[in-house]
């Protein structure tokens, strides 16, 4: 690895502004971050960190400048402890949310039965969501529309590349790796296929969660509660003897899919009827009473209908309680054509679900709320109410449940003992800080079904796997094409043994159309990264990683699905740390969100305030704690930028006390040390000793901003107090003053250079070669502090208020003046007296400081 070389002469008059792109272009060109492979492999290990790749196709905000800034700071620490980075950033390109980007900027969408065209131009260039609507959008190829989320991703990774890199992120850039890329889908499809070959993947039809805009399946992990309104309707069921049951739903357009009526079995009202039937009103299906644990005695009238499928709980009761499975809603979210089990409904049955067929869900509810006022069926009016309903996170309409085929990977759901293994893999990670562990394990514990990793969409790593055609044209067995063909996709390769003239004829074959959900791929950046497989020599040094840092929202997707994969394919974690960033608030303490419409991009943040200034803000949290901002008033970027700018002055006048050049080789060596012969210079170096082991240590156990903290008090101390107090010895020429001072310079600018990159490395290059990030991190050895600074600092605070309290100027000469304190201060009664222009300063031993008198000399005209 070179490092910088030292660049030109201290400037007059230091500045930040223009130092990001300065060392940016030199720290690339000198490979200042590169990860150096030989030497990890000689050292035999590698300080590697899990980057989450940011989603290519959005805009980054300040919530994650926030976060990506406590992962770098880790990263900055340990190259300083002389470990080997290994530091790789990656986009997340694939996906519903690059779809969604293309169709809004190009104007376009996808439609896979039509042709190819070469040279394609889309309508609009930067649509910025002028095209939201399907009907506004012009449809293409898949081959056209996937070109197009090529060319947007690789625009927009562009420009999240500058402002990273604007950020001072000390990441190799040499080591960028893209989801959607040929070695990003040759893991994923890889590790599918060996999922696939232990049992761990397998397809079944099922209920699925369904985004009806997007015509896609849901995961768990991508579910988001909003509150809606909605409406109970009293509906009744009929008894065989004449009696009729009261029912509460909000969706009573769901009465052709009833299979039954629940009760919680404890419930003494409905324990005579379980085991009975009743019929539903409008469609006259005989339904049975059943009991089940998840009904609710005291919602409604306490006796509810499963429907297939209105909710997450109508499936658990469907499973558990095995019954039939009535579909009416289909894939675009409107009521089939045909009644479910017709046979089962009566003549008027049929004619009422004639009313609704080819309906959306909100207009077959109105339809079927007037067909029940008709028959006598609804009791009263609806009453309004609010609540919970299941959106996809990314959608913008209430989530369905249809049946459909899809692929999933086990994930402990239904299987205790893979279960208890990623419960026991969470207890082997080390997270920061340890309470978010709980989230983790609480998500593992409620999980209620396996992945579901398949969506209907078209940019993303596809399904790789054929299927035998039988001679009337039907799907058989599955083709699984050889690992060393990867990637592959089957909706225009060829699998082994057939030519393309047998694509989708009867006994020939058919390609999988489907794609992986983001998070399949993404849950193997471990992988992808470190070229597992590929490069088994690097994956052996790198994994497991030693850091994952991410934010706490996606803890149940990206953080469970990576342990996951880790654990189905290497029976290990995948790292031992994981650092886990709070929230970003606004002022109103609520979370940052597009949703919400309170996000702040950093664009503007970073040209008014500076990296360094942008990078203490996030410093200053410590990780899982929500950070409020607020863009009218930073009040932490403003202190950021004032100690960068302090830490460019302070330097500039610690130097001026001769060269300074060279005296870092030997800076914490006996040698240089043994310069340092006054009582409050020892002091002041041991008090720093002190901080430089609080501030490692906090390092060490992921506490950067514990470690800020204590630098950043020393700091001021030192620029305040210490450097007021010995300047004219060092004006003097004293060398015990000055070996001092630059030996706390040098220790302070490695203390502070995970937070302020820019500005140490700037005062760095002025007395040193190469670079401040690749230097040793300080490790001062002295002797317990005597309490000589404090004390000292105590005295000035005191002899400086006196001053003030007589209305004179700190500069006022001072005839003579009596200093009570502790006997220590004697060591430093020479510096008191230059420092406060005290011709006289008598010292009276005592356990408080103060001034007791204090005469004036007559200011200057």
């Amino acid at each position: 690895m070179t490092s910088a070389s030292r660049s030109a002469a201290i400037p007059e008059k230091p500045a930040l502004e223009g130092l990001e792109p300065k060392w940016a272009d030199i720290w690339e060109q000198q490979g200042t971050y590169r990860f150096d492979r030989a030497a990890a492999l000689s050292a035999g290990s590698a300080f590697s960190i899990d980057t989450p790749p940011p989603t290519a196709s959005g805009s980054l905000h300040i919530g994650h400048v926030f976060s990506y800034t406590h992962m770098d700071l880790a990263a900055r620490f340990h190259r300083m402890r002389g470990e080997h980075i290994f530091y790789p950033m990656g986009w997340d390109d694939n996906g519903l949310p690059t779809e969604r980007r293309v169709q809004n900027y190009y104007g376009v969408r996808c439609d896979p039965t039509l042709p190819y065209v070469e040279g394609y131009v889309p309508p609009l260039e930067g649509g910025d969501n002028s095209s939201s609507k399907a009907a506004d959008q012009v449809p293409i190829s898949r081959r056209n529309f996937i070109e197009l989320c090529e060319r947007l991703t690789i625009e927009d990774e562009r420009q999240f590349e500058d402002l990273w890199r604007a950020m001072g992120l000390s990441v190799d850039w040499s080591l960028t790796y893209r989801t959607i890329g040929v070695e990003a889908q040759t893991v994923a499809q890889r590790a599918f296929l060996r999922n696939l070959a232990r049992g761990e993947a397998y397809q079944a039809e099922a209920p699925t969660l369904w985004d009806i805009t997007f015509r896609t399946a849901v995961a768990q992990a991508e579910l988001e509660d909003k509150e809606q309104p909605a409406a109970y309707h009293a509906v009744t069921f009929h008894q065989a003897d004449g009696g009729t049951i009261e029912i509460a739903t909000t969706r009573p357009e769901l009465l052709p899919a009833c299979v039954a009526l629940v009760a919680h079995p404890d419930d003494e009202r409905y324990q005579h009827l379980f085991g009975t039937t009743v019929t539903t009103p409008l469609f006259g299906v005989e339904v049975p009473i059943v009991a089940h644990r998840l009904a609710q005695k005291d919602k409604g009238t306490g006796i509810a209908m499963i429907c297939t499928f209105g909710d997450v709980t109508d499936v658990v009761w469907w499973r558990e309680l095995d019954l039939p499975n009535r579909t009416v809603l289909g894939r675009d979210g409107r009521f089939l054509d045909e009644a479910p089990a017709g046979e089962l409904f009566t003549d008027a049955g049929r004619a009422a679900y004639a009313e609704l067929a080819g309906k959306t869900v909100f207009s077959a509810k109105a339809a079927t709320v007037e067909l029940l006022r008709a028959s006598g069926d609804l009791i009263g009016d609806p009453k309004p109410t609010t609540h919970a309903v299941k959106f996809f996170e990314k959608g913008d309409k209430p989530l369905e449940i249809v049946s459909t085929r899809q692929w999933y990977i086990a994930n402990g759901a239904r299987d205790e003992k893979l279960r208890d293994r990623l419960l026991d893999a969470g207890r082997q990670i080390d997270f920061h800080p340890d309470f978010m562990r709980v989230r983790y394990e609480n998500w593992v514990g409620g999980l209620t079904g396996d992945w579901l990793i398949s969506r209907q969409r078209f940019f993303g790593v596809p399904i790789p796997v054929w299927y035998h055609l039988d001679a009337d044209g039907e799907r058989g067995d599955v083709i699984i094409p050889d690992e060393h063909a990867l990637p592959v996709d089957p909706s225009t390769d060829v699998p082994p043994g057939f030519t393309e003239t047998q694509r989708g004829v009867p006994g020939g074959f058919e390609g999988d159309h489907d794609i992986m959900d983001t998070w399949s791929t993404s849950s193997l950046t471990p992988q992808i990264a470190g070229g597992w497989e590929s490069d088994p020599e690097l994956f052996g040094l790198v994994f497991p990683y030693s850091l994952r840092s991410q934010g706490q929202d996606i803890i149940r997707t990206w953080l469970f699905s990576t342990v996951l994969r880790a654990q189905l394919e290497h029976g290990s974690i995948p790292w031992t740390n994981a650092g886990i960033s709070g929230f970003i608030v606004d002022p109103d303490r609520k979370k940052m969100s597009k949703s919400k419409g309170n996000v702040v991009t950093p664009g503007a943040i970073l040209d008014e305030h500076g990296a360094d200034a942008v990078r203490y803000w996030a410093a200053s949290s410590r990780l899982g704690t929500d950070a409020a901002f607020d863009p009218q008033n930073p009040k932490q970027m403003k202190i950021g930028r004032r100690l960068a700018i302090k830490v460019l002055n302070a330097a500039k006048f610690v130097y001026s006390f001769g060269d300074g050049r060279g005296l870092s080789s030997a800076a914490e060596g006996d040698a240089y040390r043994n310069h340092v012969t006054n009582p409050l210079d020892v002091d002041m170096l041991a008090v720093l000793a002190d901080v430089v082991r609080q501030a490692t240590t906090a390092y060490e156990a992921f506490d950067h901003a514990r470690a800020l903290e204590v630098t950043e008090q020393f700091f001021w101390t030192f620029c305040d107090d210490y450097l007021e107090l010995v300047k004219e010895r060092a004006y003097a020429g004293d060398g015990s003053s000055v070996a001092a001072l630059r030996l706390a310079i040098d220790v302070m600018l490695r203390l502070l250079a995970p937070v302020l990159p820019f500005a140490t490395e700037e005062v760095w290059s002025w007395t040193h070669e190469g670079s401040v990030h690749t230097a040793a991190w300080p490790i001062l050895e002295a002797e317990a502090p005597r309490g000589l600074l404090p004390a000292v600092s105590a005295a000035l605070i005191g002899i400086r208020r006196a001053k003030t309290e007589a209305q004179a100027s700190q500069k006022t000469e001072v005839i003579s003046a009596t200093l009570a304190g502790p006997a220590i201060l004697a060591d430093a009664a020479d510096d008191l007296k230059a420092v406060g222009r005290i011709a006289q300063l008598e010292l009276v031993e005592s356990d408080e400081i103060e001034v007791r008198s204090i005469e004036l000399a007559e200011a200057p005209a």
